[in-house]
């Protein structure tokens, strides 16, 4: 029995290749009469115009999306490099120098605001633009099936209308033939009539799927650019007060007589601050902490004012 199974089904399969076969050759047939001029090709300017229209949108599409690929790969690029400048920033400064801390926080946030602009892109970009193309596929291999079942449909047709015209009239082969046109014409025309709906469809959608691409991409870029110019500042504000920082040593005691003045006894070392207000420094009156609690707190809430001719620069 298994034996006798196996021959049916190789016999089916050798028929479904032989119909396949036929289909073929008959729709090169007709290809070549159409060519030559000598059947006439069922045509539909509206349709061929949403065909032209379907390669452009998916060519447009796919340049799209390749450049989108290439930005995000620029965006890592830029994320790296920009890690591995503040790491080596970060390496760089000694710890008692003057805002160590706000700097290791500065690279933490610049790194964390980087994966963040790179994942929002990938999130809500390139998963929207790589759905958007996924349709492209499906609708392609429609448009050829179509075109097949087209080719099938006139090749009945023609068939049909040479035996009509034939001088010995066989009305079992006549009826075949109509039979066969009916049912190519309905394959055909099902096919054309979902197309013909979902081809203007999609054309029409591109605008609104442009605009929500470049808005979202550019309400992150605006976002991330304000929140890294920010880091940035406070950056360039830590090094220029690296940058104006200077010691110097006590060479009298001072007593403090205000709660925001620095006690000093002689040979203390201050690290000499900027003012956050440079209108509020008097002068001969310097802003400062002592080098002692910088390095055992880092931090400046012992700061005050000392008088700057008490002092000696180092």
């Amino acid at each position: 029995m298994a034996e006798e199974q196996g021959k049916t089904g190789k016999g089916i399969n050798t028929g479904k290749l032989a119909t396949s076969m036929q289909k073929r050759l008959s729709r090169a047939q007709e290809k070549v009469l159409q060519k030559l001029g000598k059947a006439d090709e069922t045509r539909d300017t509206a349709f061929e115009e949403g065909v032209a229209n379907f390669n452009k949108q998916m060519a447009e599409g796919t340049k799209l999306q390749k450049d989108l690929r290439a930005y995000l790969a620029a965006v890592k690029t830029m994320h790296d490099a920009s890690k591995r400048l503040q790491d080596c920033l970060a390496d760089m400064y000694e710890p008692e120098w003057f805002g160590k801390e706000e700097v290791d926080t500065i690279a933490e946030e610049t790194d964390i605001l980087w994966s963040d602009y790179h994942d929002k892109l990938v999130d809500n970009s390139m998963i929207a633009m790589d759905t958007y193309l996924a349709q492209f596929p499906d609708i392609k291999a429609r448009i050829a099936k179509r075109d097949r079942k087209m080719t099938d449909y006139d090749s009945a047709r023609h068939h049909f209308g040479s035996l009509q015209k034939g001088k010995k009239q066989d009305q079992a082969k006549i009826a075949k033939a109509e039979e066969e046109l009916g049912r190519a014409q309905k394959v055909f025309e099902e096919i054309n009539v979902d197309l013909q709906d979902e081809l203007p469809q999609l054309w029409n959608s591109r605008v609104g799927f442009y605009v929500n691409t470049f808005q979202s991409m550019a309400g992150y870029q605006q976002r991330f650019h304000k929140d890294m110019g920010k880091l940035n500042q406070d950056l360039n504000d830590v090094m220029t007060k690296l940058d104006e920082q200077r010691l110097v040593k006590a060479m009298h005691d001072y007593a403090a007589t205000d709660g925001d003045e620095l006690e000093m006894k002689a040979g203390d070392v201050v690290l000499v601050l900027a003012w956050e207000n440079p209108d509020e420094q008097d002068d001969g009156w310097l802003m400062g902490v002592k080098e002692s609690h910088w390095l055992e707190n880092k931090d400046l809430l012992a700061k005050g004012v000392f008088p700057e001719n008490f002092t000696q620069k180092l």
